[in-house]
């Protein structure tokens, strides 16, 4: 399969995504300027995570205007894979892309470090092929609290539009274990069509041996699974 990897000005997790993609996945992939128009046939477009347009104003409302996501947002609309971590998930929210906001951390800190995240949705492409145990995948942001109005969330409940919540490393959720806090422990969304997908932890730093964690290899298998 074809993935593009979008590199926006201050990407900086661009060349993670790409060598889990191409080197431990064995994908064919490309990289996408922001400034490009076209988006040269990919079966899936990924944001990788990083600083795009040094976070100015609020994270991902620049690039959110980048030309390329003109042809994204056409491309998501046709019913296309968006795959948005981190900075792409800001970028996702502030395109109305997906529903809701990325705020300040509450204790108005960058965190980073190793997180458990647990699945919560089934039937979509991030999740339908893990079972329901914790994955240690780590967290890197100071604007990754998310936040969607109560009517928003129970329709996302409805749909089953939460990804992951994150949670301890047996699966209990709870305000201890949320790192940010998100509401409701929030760690990844989809849209209602379930082809626009958004988390803040990133699986792509969890996919080599070397690094002692390969958890996020499972995430990017089922994406691929779904998508054959």
């Amino acid at each position: 399969m074809k993935f593009g990897v979008v590199i926006f000005p201050g990407s900086n997790c661009d060349h993670d995504m790409i060598y889990a993609f191409r080197n431990i996945l064995e994908q064919e992939v490309i990289s996408l300027w922001h400034k490009d128009r076209s988006l040269q046939n990919v079966d899936g477009v990924l944001l990788p995570g990083g600083f795009s347009f040094g976070d100015y104003l609020r994270s991902g409302a620049l690039a959110r205007f980048s030309p390329i996501m003109s042809e994204i947002i056409d491309f998501a609309n046709d019913g296309g894979f968006v795959f948005g971590v981190c900075n792409g998930f800001q970028i996702l929210c502030e395109s109305g892309l997906l529903p809701g906001t990325l705020l300040h951390n509450s204790n108005r800190k960058f965190i980073c470090k190793n997180t458990y995240i647990i699945p919560d949705a089934k039937n979509t492409h991030l999740t339908h092929h893990l079972d329901s145990i914790p994955l240690k995948i780590p967290i890197a942001h100071g604007e990754g609290r998310y936040y969607a109005p109560g009517d928003t969330l129970a329709e996302m409940r409805r749909n089953g539009q939460i990804l992951f919540r994150y949670s301890d490393g047996n699966g209990v959720v709870s305000q201890e274990t949320n790192p940010n806090g998100s509401v409701e422990n929030i760690a990844g969304i989809c849209n209602s069509r379930k082809n626009v997908y958004g988390m803040m932890p990133h699986p792509e730093r969890a996919v080599d041996e070397d690094l002692g964690n390969t958890d996020g290899v499972m995430i990017f298998n089922s994406i691929i699974k779904m998508l054959k």
